[in-house]
């Protein structure tokens, strides 16, 4: 005990004796020396260190040869493995692009209020790690989720705005300051909010990908099994060429996840006094047209409405007032998406993980 309390655990900044972590009275069996080690979670970030630490000292302060059995137990249960996450969670729908710029989170948010208004029960993960967006687009930007215990675990719980869950790394981080993360440190952040929140039961999570395709596509595809795949893109050409690689990255044999649809953003521009006009900015039916050429359902076309810009900056989307035209845009997407997955249920097995390998 003497040797154990020379080890500081970098948690609390106190010895391991001091910090109540060493469970029991350590066992003597003549020169062998059993501990038990209590850490927070299984995840600690300090358990290696601590562990070779206290390995060490004894080692240092009662003999060299001494064999030391260091066990770790967790006053948190551990998390469930892989395949075993989100298990009251029916329905996984990843929101993509192929390029940024094109409205995807605008389109993902949208979704997911329009799906809690037909009273189904939503989830929204911001899994754009390096430009969160969501916390602005419904008005949280100050909130600060808290983790409460449920089942032996501590469990980061989502706030709920709109009738939707919502998480984000953009509610833990500063937002004047730039995420310089390596992509490991990315993934495993993304990992804590998938299987560190109490997600509870829900019929659809969306989940808004960053554009493009990475290491946090990858990380998504090996951690949870995602029913399908929507894919977002204005009309333009230069889009529908990023679009294309955006639905090969999810047709990928090693992935197969069911592409169930594709948006059309900004599809045309509608100024507030013409409501009659069309122009077609950037190109004319082009995700009608890709559509049709990579055999999947066109769900929406989305105007390019001044109002739905501005219902993002302010935090109030255009999908929390159904009796609007953009309003009922997004209720007419929700009720196609919830056609297509329920048609893929029904047609098509359920998504594998992809495998670390």
């Amino acid at each position: 005990m003497d040797a154990l309390a020379t080890v500081t655990y970098a948690g609390t900044k106190q010895n391991l004796v001091e910090s109540g972590m060493v469970a029991d009275t350590p066992s003597i069996n003549g020169m062998k020396v059993r501990v038990v080690l209590e850490f927070p979670r299984d995840t600690d970030p300090f358990l290696k260190s601590t562990v070779k630490a206290a390995e060490a000292a004894i080692h240092y302060h009662v003999g060299k040869d001494v064999e030391v059995e260091i066990v770790t137990e967790f006053k948190s249960k551990p998390r469930p493995e892989v395949g075993k996450l989100l298990p009251d969670v029916k329905n996984i729908v990843a929101v993509s692009s192929g390029k940024g710029g094109v409205g995807k989170s605008t389109v993902a948010a949208n979704l997911a209020i329009a799906l809690a208004r037909l009273g189904y029960s939503v989830g929204l993960l911001d899994c754009d790690i390096f430009g969160p967006s969501m916390p602005k687009m419904f008005h949280a930007e100050d909130a600060r989720p808290y983790a409460i215990n449920v089942d032996g675990r501590d469990l980061i719980d989502p706030i709920e705005q709109y009738g939707v869950k919502l998480l984000s790394i953009g509610f833990f981080v500063s937002p004047d300051t730039a995420t310089l993360w390596r992509g490991g440190m990315a993934s495993n952040a993304l990992k804590q909010l998938i299987a560190d929140a109490n997600w509870g039961a829900l019929d659809y999570l969306i989940l808004d990908t960053p554009p493009g395709t990475s290491d946090i596509h990858l990380t998504l595809l090996q951690t949870l099994a995602i029913t399908g795949a929507i894919i977002v893109s204005t009309p333009q050409q230069v889009a529908l060429a990023d679009a294309r690689k955006g639905i090969d990255m999810y047709r990928n044999e090693k992935v197969n996840v069911p592409i169930l649809g594709l948006v059309e953003n900004m599809a045309w521009f509608t100024p507030a006094e013409l409501p009659e006009n069309r122009y077609f900015i950037f190109g004319k039916e082009g995700c009608k047209h890709l559509a049709e050429e990579m055999k999947v359902p066109l769900l929406a076309q989305i105007p390019l409405v001044q109002s739905i810009c501005e219902g993002g900056d302010d935090g109030e989307p255009a999908a929390t007032r159904v009796d609007t035209m953009t309003g009922q845009a997004f209720i007419n997407l929700a009720q196609a998406v919830v056609t297509v997955v329920n048609r893929r249920n029904k047609e098509q097995p359920k998504t594998k993980i992809v495998g670390t390998k």
